[in-house]
């Protein structure tokens, strides 16, 4: 599988605001690549124009070795896209739904019938087939999306934020359904849900301001960063041990990011001053706002002017 491989894509609007800036990276594999970042980092922008809807100011990208902006259409029927605004037809069962959805896309009604049927039996949705989807609840409506798209037979699937609005317990289940598919496909989802990209992804994008600030499985992340621990300490009291580089003011306490080695040494000075903490593996939300951080940093002491 050659997968995906996104080289140096920029966007900009009116010549000056660009949205994305030079962004590339590689997804050689089935499985999810999670792209994450604040409103407005240019997740949307980059799932859109990876996906044909959007072209790029400049760069480009491949799917199975075929370039986006040079032959869309060839790249678009090895691809499908669930958009942040996509909804369930309110008029139509699911079945209904999949089926015009796959005749739009040129298979004839044969195989559209079966390929329909299939797809409502891979993601247990044979018992809601036939029911109208206004009557659905908003994780199975969210489940029909996603079957609409697997219907096509796409090797590549592109979710944009497709649990947002969703109950924790629906949003669980979508989760649970995403990792069985993720064997099967190469899927290429946002989100807002940090938890949700470490629990799901086997790659993780960080964008931040347009620009791709790091990319890795949460563990290279984790190398990355120096601190594969976090020590979250309660309360106020003072600490007595040895400078601590990162050490920050959180809420009821203190949180330090540390490597393992020290993560040992710091654990016996807490213990011995009887102070109650707690040692983790860090986060991705902790590593989130580690890279945002020093990414803000960077900029603010670059002098790179205008692109």
């Amino acid at each position: 599988m050659e997968g995906l491989k996104i080289r140096k894509i920029s966007k900009t609007y009116d010549g000056k605001k660009y949205v994305l800036k030079n962004v590339s990276m590689d997804f050689m594999q089935k499985g999810i690549l999670a792209i994450i970042g604040r409103n407005g980092a240019g997740k949307t922008t980059l799932i859109r124009i990876l996906a044909t809807e959007l072209m790029p100011t400049k760069g480009s990208a491949y799917v199975e070795g075929i370039d986006i902006v040079k032959e869309p259409t060839r790249a678009r029927e090895l691809m499908a896209i669930v958009p942040q605004e996509a909804r369930t037809i309110p008029w139509m069962n699911p079945k209904q739904q999949i089926l015009s959805y796959l005749l739009y896309r040129g298979f004839s009604y044969k195989e559209a019938s079966s390929l329909a049927l299939s797809s409502i039996k891979k993601l247990n949705l044979e018992q809601y087939a036939n029911k109208l989807s206004r009557t659905l609840s908003g994780g199975t409506k969210r489940k029909v999306m996603v079957a609409t798209v697997l219907a096509s037979e796409a090797r590549i699937i592109f979710l944009d934020e497709p649990t947002t609005g969703l109950d924790p317990i629906s949003r669980r289940e979508l989760w649970v359904l995403l990792e069985k598919l993720k064997k099967d496909y190469l899927i290429v989802l946002t989100t807002h849900y940090l938890e949700e990209a470490e629990y799901l992804a086997d790659k993780i994008a960080i964008i931040d301001n347009g620009r791709l600030i790091i990319s890795g499985s949460i563990g290279e992340l984790r190398k990355k960063a120096g601190h594969e621990y976090s020590i979250r300490i309660e309360g106020d009291k003072e600490l007595k041990m040895p400078k601590v580089a990162n050490i920050s003011k959180i809420e009821k306490g203190y949180q330090i990011l540390t490597s393992q080695k020290e993560a040992f040494a710091i654990s016996e000075k807490l213990m011995a001053q009887k102070i109650k903490f707690s040692t983790n593996p860090v986060s991705l939300e902790d590593l989130f706002y580690y890279f945002a951080k020093r990414s803000i940093n960077d900029e603010e002491e670059s002098d790179e002017g205008e692109w």
